[in-house]
């Protein structure tokens, strides 16, 4: 049997000051814009939820180098059925994980902060993999992947795959790596060695780069959302 052809959309709850306070992190607009539209598009209904229900945006994520054009058209319009999603998201301890083929993790640099602890947002990612569906993160998404464990075999469900996520080089270059050492949850690159699976990355930092390893599909940072999202879909297909 066909995993259900539903996609929950994951969205960090959290908000933190960076660049020397200057400016606030949350959730990265169009890495939860992207795949829902990229889903919706092939057929998919499409949830989103965070695990307090709530979410702030990024600030870089709302310039207009990176939200503009028609995407900026939906975001700006609370009646846009993502909007409308986004702003009346569920707790994810509400959620009925049991409705969902895929799960994707959007993310921006707050996903550090409640990912590697967020029990229900993994608990709906278990579920998916369990009943052989897709688990798929973008940028700093695989936050979630600390200590998601397979039920299967009670080990970390990236252990022994190969996955990407936002390059530690690229947090050196937006001068940040020292403000985030002091909240004192791993980077996307230590998530992956402590939890045992393969770190992969292109040779530039802003490329747009995925991979798929079976049913666990990852991208590397904001640019990659979209293309993330459309391997999604091939897996999916190929279930």
């Amino acid at each position: 049997m066909s995993p259900p052809r539903r996609a929950i959309i994951a969205v960090t709850s959290a908000s933190a000051p960076l660049f020397e306070g200057t400016h606030t992190t949350g959730l990265f607009i169009t890495e939860a814009l992207h795949p829902y539209k990229i889903f919706t598009e092939a057929g998919f209904e499409v949830d989103l939820t965070s695990e307090t229900g709530s979410y702030t945006p990024d600030w870089l994520s709302l310039t207009p180098d990176f939200l503009h054009d028609d995407d900026l058209a939906i975001y700006n319009n609370p009646q846009s059925d993502f909007r409308k999603k986004l702003d009346n998201m569920p707790k994810a301890v509400d959620v009925d994980y049991s409705n969902y083929g895929v799960f994707f993790a959007s993310a921006g640099h707050a996903a550090l902060l409640d990912y590697p602890t967020a029990a229900n947002l993994k608990r709906i990612a278990a579920s998916v993999w369990d009943k052989g569906g897709i688990v798929s993160s973008v940028c700093h998404g695989p936050a979630v992947f600390h200590n998601l464990i397979e039920t299967a075999t009670g080990l970390p469900l990236i252990k022994g795959k190969t996955i990407t996520g936002f390059t530690t080089e690229a947090e050196s270059v937006m001068h940040i790596a020292d403000e985030l050492k002091g909240w004192k949850t791993p980077l996307v690159e230590e998530t992956a060695a402590l939890m045992g699976a393969t770190y992969k990355r292109s040779s530039g930092v802003w490329d747009d780069y995925h991979i798929v390893d079976g049913r666990l599909v990852t991208g590397m940072n904001p640019a990659s959302a979209m293309s993330t999202a459309k391997a999604v879909v091939e897996a999916f297909e190929k279930l």
